[in-house]
This record gives structure tokens, sequence and C-alpha cells, in this order.
């Protein structure tokens, strides 16, 4: 679902070649949808596309075929991935997607399909944000866009671990986010919202372009500032600034299955039909998803 020049259009595309050493071809059962996604037919992330081709490095589905030295799958197992490169030259907005059987995850009994596929990217963001973060029991942690899916996913992870979280979201999304676990939500849009925070944060994690410079001196000295938009600030006050990239991790991405299946984390996943695939790519484009994650359904 793709073309050179960046447009997003429905196409007619070859199925995946076969599996080799190392892959395993999967039906798609559901894939995501993010505003990353939009880099993908340009020049902003290269993950391997071969255009035209699918979109998408996250879903879930079942095992078609699996290479011969493939010993984890086998046909009909049920798993989710994120993926980037990606080995077929063709992603997630299809009925079949070519993986490395290493970066892939099974699916626990209990996770719905569209729920599977919800998870890879944000969950893996968060989870390796908060990681680069390395924050412990009783530090506090600033959170920017704490209403977006890796937002709310990072909030999530980091109070389970004890962490005081402070996340900045419109005012609907406050409930919301307390339930969450987050200890205090301030109105981004409120241009003075860094005078509503208690200053000397442990960690930042900025999700939202924009937000790393103003999150800075919140951040107390030797501490550190994990940025998800790349515009983290240059160290300062021996604070440790980070551009994250999002890696693959098959372990880390079967824990987080687990939690979400066991109800441990949250995440609202909202099905649509595979042909809508750039109506709904429009709506994360644009911000207009209501604090769900978009999912595409073949």
């Amino acid at each position: 679902m793709s073309v050179p020049g960046g447009d997003i259009s429905l196409l007619d595309l070859p199925d995946p070649p076969s599996p080799g050493p190392g892959q395993v071809l999967v039906a798609v059962e559901a894939a995501g949808v993010g505003p990353w996604d939009g880099l993908l037919s340009g020049d902003g992330w290269d993950v391997g596309l071969r255009l035209p081709a699918a979109l998408g490095v996250e879903g879930a589905g079942r095992v078609l075929a699996v290479g011969a030295d493939v010993s984890q799958f086998a046909v009909g197992d049920r798993v989710l991935a994120h993926e980037a490169p990606l080995p077929g030259g063709s992603g997630f907005w299809a009925e079949r997607v070519l993986l490395t059987a290493a970066d892939v995850a099974p699916c626990p009994a209990g996770l719905t399909p569209s729920d599977a596929a919800a998870l890879p990217v944000n969950g893996l963001t968060a989870w390796q944000a908060l990681a680069t973060l390395g924050l412990s029991r009783g530090q506090r942690l600033l959170i920017t866009n704490g209403a977006g899916n890796t937002g709310s996913l990072a909030i999530q992870l980091a109070a389970a671990m004890g962490v005081e979280v402070t996340a900045t979201a419109s005012a609907s999304a406050t409930e919301r986010l307390r339930g969450l676990g987050a200890a205090q939500v301030v109105d981004y849009h409120d241009q003075d919202w860094p005078d509503q925070v208690d200053g000397q944060f442990d960690g930042a994690l900025t999700a939202a372009a924009g937000t790393a410079a103003a999150a800075m001196p919140l951040v107390r000295d030797g501490g550190r500032l994990c940025s998800l938009t790349f515009d983290a600030p240059a160290p300062e006050r021996a604070i440790t600034t980070t551009d994250l990239t999002v890696q693959p991790d098959a372990t880390q991405l079967a824990g987080l299955a687990k939690r979400l299946r066991d109800g441990a984390l949250h995440l609202a996943a909202e099905p649509f039909p595979l042909y809508e695939g750039p109506t709904a790519f429009t709506r994360v484009a644009t911000g207009r998803t209501g604090g769900r994650k978009l999912v595409l359904i073949p």
C-alpha cells in the first residue's frame, strides 16, 4: 500500500517469496498504523521497502511457512512482531508478510489479533526508552504527550516500577492518565506548563516534537533525557541525552504481550478494514485517533 514519491494508495502486489533460512512467512491478521508509516514511502526511515510495496512495520498473524533452520515456530502458530528492515521488501499492510524469525514473538492465548497488532512499536518504544532512562523506584519521571499510545504505555510501565510520573496531555485526558498511574497531568495547551510542575525530575521522556528543550531545565543535574522525536538537546549539567530509535526485540515484545493479555497494560485498538488504510493513516497523521491505536484487518 505505497508507491514511490510518498503517496499511499491501494495496490495489487505479488505475494512475498518463500521463507529462506531464519525467516517465517506470516498470514497477517491485523497490522498497526502509526505516524512513522508516512516516513516509510519516502526518505524518512529506511526499513528496506522495495516500492511499490505494502507499508507497516508491526502486526500479528499466523505462521504459514518457516525456513529450513527455524525451530521456534511451526505452521499455525500465532505471532506478533515489529520488523525493520523488512526482509521481503514489503510490510504488514497486506495479506502476507515475510519476517526474520528472531524478531518474532509468540502471541499469548487470549490476546486478540487487533490488540496484538497494536502493541509492537509503541510497546517496544516505551520499554526501550525507560531502559535508556534507567529509573528506579521512588524516582521522578516527566513524560510529554502522555496521552499518545507510547506515552500512555510508558506511564503504565513506569508506574508499575514505582516511578512517580508527571505527564503532559490535554485536559480531557487527565482522568484517563491518572487511571493509568500518572501522579500529575499538566495541560500542554498552557504555554507556561513547565512552571506548573516541580522540577528536579530524574528523567524525562519526550514523545512530542518540540518539547525536549522545555523539558531539559526540569531535569536534575546528572539526570537523563530520552527523546522520541530526534530533538534531544546537547548534554549539559551532566545530563545524558539520547535520541531513541526503536529496535525489534522478540523477548521484550513477548513479555509486553503477556502483560497486555493479563490486563497489566491497557491499549485501546480500533480496527479498520485493510482497504481503508489510506483513511486510517490520515487520521493517525493528523492526530485524530482519540487516544486509540488504529489497526488494519485484511
